[in-house]
């Protein structure tokens, strides 16, 4: 078939369904909430964008797949999605550098304080598990606090070594530190503790969960000695002393096949008093893809290098295969920075000055978990969806305003089979109010 083109002056947007994040935000007053932040930048200008317009329009700028400041142009030019979320006009990419760039480091402190404790405030979950990690970013220009270090997929490029931590339970997002490329995994880690817990002020942790990068004395005498010690799981670095350990054993129970476990007390020379490990080895010929490393210091090498070797250290008394089990759980706070890196611009958010970057992934990680909220409450699905998944699952609709009546009306390009589905969506995103209660069942 052949055809012509030609062009219209209607104001129509791919991006319909956006009206559901819309309502949702109107519903749990995120306009106010924004408002009353004390520490927000404001325009000197009278002509100058209010914080309101500058951090919904990021918001929705992401969730549009928005991962760049440079893609953030694409949503300014959408009128009807600014009609949806009634802005006069949706800032450009400058805009949005301008803004970032005036936070310091006290104030992002106090504006971070702020989104997460009215985040946390009504949100209702109580003895959560905490799962903390960091990731690599590369960076390609002269950021600050871009340095040299740990950086195992381009190495000697300089980085960022953000800090973040994760309530698994519910999935949202309870912190999160930039990092200059050469900081550790555990350097400062009980300060990002101690911030993290006063962001979730009102709840009680029910258990810790570190990976080996967090393996060290200060922080298992910090959530053992606090005034109400802290359950913990954190994966073991393989010292020397550790392998001796492991060829010592000669006792292993079989717990499924090609899967062994085994514990002990240990007590390091740093360490005050012994603590429980547990050791579990997994046979490479059965379970290929088990996690873990071999060990490689001993007289009968092949034997070791048969199997891969994970170890924890623990203050819990239940099984060891059961903390085996609960530590496998920590593996989904791999899956949130991943989703967070291809979606939600993590790793390519970032802006000159150190305290700006911060900030821009700071709102990257409120756009994270409001979306999350949003799948759990008005989707009500089983799957937990990528955002990648939901722009063309609910996003992605075609739509323009129809004035009927003197009421503007959104028409909406949607299949009939769909429609139904989507009201339902609508439905919900009304019937919305805080708290978000999480169920138990």
């Amino acid at each position: 078939m052949e055809f012509d083109i030609s062009y219209t002056n209607k104001e129509i947007t791919p991006w319909g369904g956006m009206v559901l994040l819309k309502q949702m935000m109107k519903k749990i007053g995120l306009k106010d909430v924004i408002l009353s932040c004390p520490d927000l930048p404001i325009p000197k200008s009278n002509r100058g964008y209010s914080p309101i317009t500058i951090i919904e329009s990021f918001l929705v700028s992401i969730w549009s797949g928005a991962n760049r400041f440079m893609h953030t142009e694409v949503t300014r030019h959408d009128k009807a999605l600014s009609n949806i979320f009634a802005w006069k006009q949706s800032p450009g990419q400058d805009t949005y550098k301008r803004f970032f760039s005036k936070f310091t480091q006290a104030k992002n402190q106090r504006v971070s304080d702020y989104f997460y404790t009215w985040m946390f405030d009504n949100v209702k979950f109580d003895h959560y598990t905490l799962d903390c990690d960091s990731s690599v970013i590369t960076r390609y220009g002269e950021q600050q606090g871009a340095k040299k270090g740990y950086n195992p997929q381009k190495r000697g490029r300089l980085s960022h070594h953000p800090i973040m931590a994760f309530i698994s339970d519910v999935k949202l997002v309870a912190n999160f530190w930039l990092r200059s490329g050469n900081t550790s995994s555990g350097e400062g880690f009980v300060a990002f503790l101690e911030d993290t817990f006063q962001k979730l002020k009102n709840k009680t942790i029910g258990l810790l969960r570190l990976d080996s990068g967090f393996y060290c004395k200060e922080i298992l005498d910090y959530v053992e000695q606090k005034e109400q010690p802290i359950n913990y799981v954190i994966a073991v670095k393989f010292y020397e002393p550790i392998q001796r350990m492991i060829a010592g054993i000669n006792t292993w129970l079989t717990i499924d096949e090609g899967i062994e476990i085994s514990e002990t007390q240990y007590q390091s020379q740093l360490w005050e008093k012994p603590r429980r490990i547990v050791f579990v080895r997994q046979r490479i010929k059965i379970r290929p893809k088990a996690a873990g490393r071999t060990l490689k210091l001993f007289k009968d090498e092949e034997f070791y290098r048969q199997y891969r070797y994970t170890a924890y250290v623990t203050n819990l008394t239940l099984p060891a295969v059961e903390i085996w089990r609960l530590y496998r759980g920590r593996g989904d706070a791999e899956n949130r920075i991943k989703e967070l890196k291809y979606d939600f611009g993590f790793d390519s958010f970032n802006l000159k000055d150190f305290y700006g970057t911060e900030a821009a992934l700071s709102m990257a990680m409120l756009a994270y978990n409001l979306m999350a909220l949003f799948r759990q409450f008005i989707l009500n699905s089983k799957t937990q969806h990528t955002l990648s998944t939901l722009r063309y699952k609910a996003f992605a609709i075609g739509a323009y305003f129809e004035k009927n009546k003197g009421r503007y009306v959104l028409k909406m390009a949607l299949h009939q089979k769909r429609r139904e589905w989507f009201t339902g969506l609508w439905n919900n995103s009304n019937e919305i109010n805080l708290p978000f209660i999480f169920s138990n069942a």
